[in-house]
């Protein structure tokens, strides 16, 4: 069976959990890899979805 890669954005989940959970549901899981962290975005008075935060290429510097 091929490989297929994912990439999940997920809150408030550890990467043991994440594979509990998919091995949970007989998906195998060959490995898993913490590409990036972001730091909780802070909401803007009058943009409550954070419509107005940018990603991290826009914030570097």
């Amino acid at each position: 069976m091929a490989r297929m890669n994912f990439m999940l954005k997920v809150e408030d989940a550890k990467m043991t959990q994440i594979k509990k959970a998919l091995e949970k549901e007989n998906i195998k899981v060959v490995s898993i890899y913490e590409v990036y962290k972001e730091k909780p975005a802070s909401v803007v008075p009058g943009d409550p979805a954070g419509a107005g935060r940018t990603g991290p290429a826009e914030n570097a510097g």
